[in-house]
């Protein structure tokens, strides 16, 4: 009689591999890379260059000396990190900061709980927030975009972003339609003639690489689609009670860093949920906190926030739409 050895799950195998996965959001980061390269000149390339070399320069001197393991910054995580802590400050932050960013997002969010897959929140987010609360006037001056036809290197000029200018606006007694004037169109937001951080300028650039991910399916349509979906139902449904006091959806969508978060960093595959339920609960319970942080909140952006209040309760998200067992009888439930 032949003898099998069944081995342990999983038994079906592709040709994806972290590092693959890694370099296809690089690969899908590079327009909005190239758009605010453009827009910001040699602030761009300071700041991206500084966050990837101390990323990579952290975690290959954590796991080299600390944790004393295999290194392991040639699969992409660190390089993934660096790209989006660029993305997620000013082009005008100070070149120290952005190292004591990275320190925060490799050091403590992510090797601290022992490495890729195992950390809870978004690195890149954690270490927003870190500088955020340590540096709030330092990472509120936003740049504006001046195109590189003018010259790479010119005089930074700042100014709000137009969360931020509707928010402080609207808190002055001002109407929509009066400060809606004074900004630009949507066309601008499209293509990044806008301030704010340097991932977050252009919705075109970040509409074309999340296309990319999805194509390449490095992500599922579940998370980001219903985070921008609750976006704009929550923000229209408040717009259609008072257009004077609440902004219409479409300007909720394409500016500030929701369409940033809700491609790139929301869609982690470490920190979300695992089944297509949990998902859309979770871009769900994303999107509603974007709009009650925007419009009620003090800071006049709520995706960071939100996504890292929401990945805190993935477990709680995965315990409640745990799949069933293959051959468990439907409604049979398996505490074990």
């Amino acid at each position: 009689m032949t003898m099998f050895t069944i081995s342990g799950s999983p038994h079906v195998h592709g040709d994806e591999s972290t590092k693959k996965l890694m370099y296809g959001v690089v690969y899908a980061m590079l327009p909005a890379m190239l758009v605010s390269i453009y827009y910001f000149g040699f602030n761009a390339v300071r700041v991206l260059i500084l966050a990837v070399a101390s990323s990579l320069f952290f975690e290959w001197l954590i796991q080299k000396y600390l944790i004393k393991g295999p290194v392991t910054i040639t699969d992409g995580s660190a390089l993934v990190t660096g790209i989006l802590l660029a993305f997620n400050v000013p082009t005008n932050f100070p070149g120290w900061m952005v190292i004591v960013g990275a320190l925060v997002a490799i050091g403590v969010a992510k090797m601290s709980f022992g490495g890729l897959g195992k950390n809870v929140f978004n690195p890149a987010l954690v270490a927003r927030v870190f500088l955020l609360i340590s540096f709030p006037v330092q990472m509120t001056s936003w740049p504006k975009p001046v195109p590189i036809s003018k010259g790479f290197m010119v005089d930074v000029i700042t100014g709000p972003t137009p969360l931020g200018f509707m928010k402080e606006g609207l808190g002055a007694g001002q109407t929509v339609s009066q400060l809606q004037a004074q900004l630009p169109g949507y066309v601008d937001y499209l293509l990044g003639q806008m301030g704010g951080s340097m991932g977050e300028v252009s919705a075109i650039a970040l509409i074309l690489g999340g296309i990319y991910m999805l194509w390449r399916k490095i992500i599922t349509w579940e998370i980001p689609v219903s985070i921008l979906v609750t976006v704009f139902v929550f923000s229209g449904i408040l717009w259609l009670i008072n257009p004077e006091m609440y902004v219409d959806p479409v300007f909720e969508l394409l500016t500030g860093g929701l369409l940033l978060g809700a491609f790139f960093m929301a869609t982690d595959m470490v920190t979300s949920p695992m089944t297509r339920g949990g998902q859309l609960l979770f871009g769900f319970g994303i999107g509603l906190l974007t709009i009650l942080i925007r419009i009620w909140g003090a800071y006049p952006e709520g995706v960071s926030f939100a996504i890292l209040l929401m990945n805190a309760a993935v477990p709680l998200i995965n315990r409640a739409f745990k799949p069933r067992r293959f051959g468990a009888k439907p409604g049979v439930v398996i505490n074990k």
